[in-house]
């Protein structure tokens, strides 16, 4: 079941950076509110590895931030070119307005996208492992003044709204010190 979530962050800093009609010139990028939490485990690479690609059916190069953040690339870029995209494309995640889509996968496991551009495996072993952490800090994964709308209520989160909260964290924490672990290949044809 997929499940759409809108956030609602932060605009009034997005209209104070704006330039004036008249052609003041633009307040310096800020980096975005993040989240206090900073989960105390990992997810195993290798597995977050495994079943994005099989998510992708293979069909996809993709990047791997050091917290697990996957994002997906244009075909036939050289290294060197694939992680400048990767690296462009979880900034732009991180400096746009924090929508993110929580989707359950046929195995278990969530796949949280931030808009199109960055994804991250939330392993339902790993959350099982770890429920007491999740359930006691998953509200310290929203940002100041953040106000997340769910079918449940204003930041009223059910257990999929927490697992996604977590995902996300991670995607933060890759964005704060971005550091592509690996370039993953296709091996299916699109």
């Amino acid at each position: 079941m997929n499940r759409r979530v809108l956030m609602l962050a932060g605009l009034t800093s997005i209209f104070a950076s704006r330039a004036t009609a008249q052609g003041a010139a633009a307040a310096p990028k800020k980096a975005p509110p993040v989240p206090a939490w900073r989960p105390s485990f990992q997810q195993p690479i290798e597995r977050v590895v495994e079943r994005f690609r099989y998510y992708t059916d293979q069909k996809i190069d993709f990047a791997v931030f050091a917290n697990g953040t996957c994002a997906p690339l244009g075909r036939g870029q050289s290294d060197t070119e694939a992680r400048l995209a990767a690296e462009l494309a979880l900034d732009a995640a991180f400096h746009s307005h924090p929508d993110f889509t929580p989707n359950d996968m046929d195995d278990g496991n969530l796949l949280v996208s931030s808009g199109r551009r960055v994804h991250n495996v939330v392993l339902s072993d790993v959350v099982a492992a770890h429920w007491g952490e999740i359930n006691a800090r998953y509200r310290e994964g929203l940002t100041d003044s953040e106000v997340i709308l769910t079918p449940l209520g204003q930041n009223v989160f059910d257990d999929t709204g927490k697992k996604a909260l977590l995902g996300r964290c991670y995607m933060f924490m890759d964005a704060q010190a971005p550091k592509v672990m690996r370039i993953e290949r296709a091996t299916a044809l699109p």
